[in-house]
């Protein structure tokens, strides 16, 4: 199996690969880890990959561009030469608070596969146009905070990999696992990637889509509302949006959200809304 690793900080996973059971799968060749400086994607001398969030608010977003061009610059048999939006041969996953809570199943699902790319997340967030139309998958690792995707991505390698045929002394421990599927167990928030404080998080929300420059990429367009200048509407948008995400992807936060009565109101009206309850028919 092999992991493309896609980060900012690639000096991070240096000694992870020195000890335990990732040595021993990569002694083995039993599996591959390629990490891939996101900063070599840049186009500009100071390999600037982030750049400040459209319709303001704290924190830095990475652009889009460099991810894109990382990707698609993976090694030729893969997604090198496919376009954009078409079926790709192996999962390309974004690290990100906002992703599916991983558990021993989706682990299990990993394993399966030849290849895996994997995205760490940094800053304040991700533009939205990686998540919508580059990855084909979110994972998230917990509900806590970390400062980037690093250490998620080594847990996931680490929970696929001992999982892989032939690098646990015993084939039977892997079915003996808490969480395993065989247990019909579950896996819990106990390790990952979190959210920072930002305009869902705050709420006990997952968070709103964020967006950097260009403005129009690929023909994927900045929401108008974030280019308005209007702060209240900003401030709106990114509060709906936060209630849709969470409503979509984790509705049992919304059981502990702190919600006021605009938070009540706009919920009302997002369940009601035919053209978002259509998409999870």
């Amino acid at each position: 199996m092999t992991f493309d690793v896609i980060t900012i900080f690639p000096g991070v996973f240096s000694s992870l690969f020195e000890y335990g059971l990732l040595k021993r799968a990569l002694a083995a060749e039993l599996l591959y880890i390629r990490i891939h400086d996101l900063r070599d994607f840049a186009s500009d001398r100071h390999r600037t990959v982030d750049d400040r969030p459209f319709g303001g608010g704290p924190g830095m977003v990475l652009k889009p561009e460099p991810l894109f061009r990382a990707v698609e610059a993976l090694p030729a048999g893969d997604v090198a030469a496919e376009s954009l939006g078409a079926a790709r041969s192996f999962p390309v996953i974004l690290l990100s608070p906002q992703g599916r809570l991983f558990t021993q199943a989706i682990a299990e699902e990993l394993a399966r596969q030849a290849r895996v790319a994997l995205i760490c997340g940094r800053y304040e967030g991700v533009d939205e146009r990686v998540a919508s139309a580059l990855v084909s998958d979110e994972i998230s690792i917990g509900d806590y905070v970390l400062a980037g995707g690093e250490l998620a991505a080594a847990v996931v390698m680490e929970a696929v990999t001992r999982l892989l045929p032939g690098v646990l002394g015993n084939e039977e421990s892997p079915r003996q696992d808490s969480f395993s599927a065989s247990t019909g167990a579950d896996l819990g928030a106990d390790s990952c990637l979190a959210r920072g404080e930002d305009q869902g998080s705050a709420m006990g929300l997952l968070d709103c889509p964020h967006y950097t420059r260009p403005h129009d990429f690929r023909g994927l367009r900045v929401p108008e509302v974030l280019l308005s200048g209007n702060h209240e509407q900003i401030r709106r948008w990114r509060r709906r949006e936060a209630l849709i995400r969470t409503w979509r992807r984790r509705p049992e936060l919304l059981d502990k959200a702190a919600l006021d009565g605009d938070d009540v109101e706009l919920l009302s009206e997002i369940r009601r809304d035919p053209a978002l309850t259509a998409l999870d028919r």
